[in-house]
């Protein structure tokens, strides 16, 4: 196995047999994202769709969760200090080019990718991980959309990539109620292709990766290029609007006593503005 250098402690990176695993490595935070985690995330993706000897990604994190998306407690502190002084329209782009460059990516990319969950994926961690082509749950793990309850609109093309499988009318329910979504219903409703017990994670998603290391790479370059047309919509744009909305949903008074209610362990009281 191969380690990688990936810049920053927030993500692992090791290359074995064609396979480029990608771990999100901030446990104690539920691997929620960090700056240096997106960066190192769209460095790695756009090494790997260049690279020959990368014939496969899968993405997972580390301990016990996938990924819980944005750093809700890191929101409120930005939210309390006044923010990092970019303007309105510099942070809406900085959105839009990191999540072309990550979840835009694995969607995107000409190389099969695989998303394995340990446990929860949240949020973005959710939209990262149905970005993927594939993904494996442990029997454990559970989805959840959660930008409802700290008054985001939602962000990393979830909406895109969720109202493909399941169709809009459920999209809309799980993005409105933000409801947990279980393993076996994440199986029913066609989130996850594979349901294993945690502690048989790993070897199904060393399997399921090698058999994609193995395959006719050429022609999964246009396999996923025709599977990706097919879909219709484009993700570029759901991806751009995504981020606008997002942006500006992260200005509301809304969001900024969501946050502050997560860290007080309270329900958040939301007012409309």
């Amino acid at each position: 196995m191969s380690k990688r250098d990936t810049g920053t402690e927030d993500l692992l990176a090791d290359l074995k047999g064609g396979v480029l695993t990608l771990t999100m490595n901030r446990p104690q935070a539920r691997n929620a994202m960090s700056d240096a985690m997106n960066q190192a995330l769209a460095r790695q993706l756009a090494a790997a769709e260049l690279e020959p000897e990368v014939k496969c990604v899968v993405l997972t994190g580390a301990g016990q969760g996938f990924c819980a998306g944005g750093d809700v407690k890191g929101m409120n502190e930005r939210n309390t200090d006044g923010g990092r002084g970019a303007s309105l329209d510099e942070t809406i782009h900085a959105q839009r080019v990191n999540q072309r460059a990550t979840a835009g990516m694995l969607f995107k990319m000409p190389k099969p990718t695989l998303a394995a969950l340990p446990g929860a994926a949240a949020g973005a961690g959710m939209s990262l991980a149905l970005a993927c082509d594939l993904r494996i749950m442990a029997r454990s793990a559970f989805m959840t959309t959660a930008f409802a309850k700290v008054g985001l609109a939602g962000d990393y093309g979830g909406t895109y990539f969720l109202t493909q499988l399941v169709g809009t009318a459920k999209a809309r329910e799980l993005y409105y109620l933000s409801e947990r979504v279980s393993s076996e219903e994440a199986l029913r409703l066609g989130l996850t292709n594979w349901l294993v017990e945690a502690d048989e994670l790993a070897a199904k998603t060393g399997e399921i990766a090698a058999r994609l290391a193995a395959g006719p790479q050429v022609c999964f370059r246009y396999m996923k290029e025709n599977l990706n047309r097919a879909l219709g919509g484009e993700v570029d744009e759901c991806l751009d609007i995504e981020a606008t909305h997002h942006v500006h949903s992260a200005s509301t008074a809304d969001h900024r006593e969501a946050a502050q209610a997560f860290v007080e362990k309270r329900q958040p009281v939301f007012q409309g503005r």
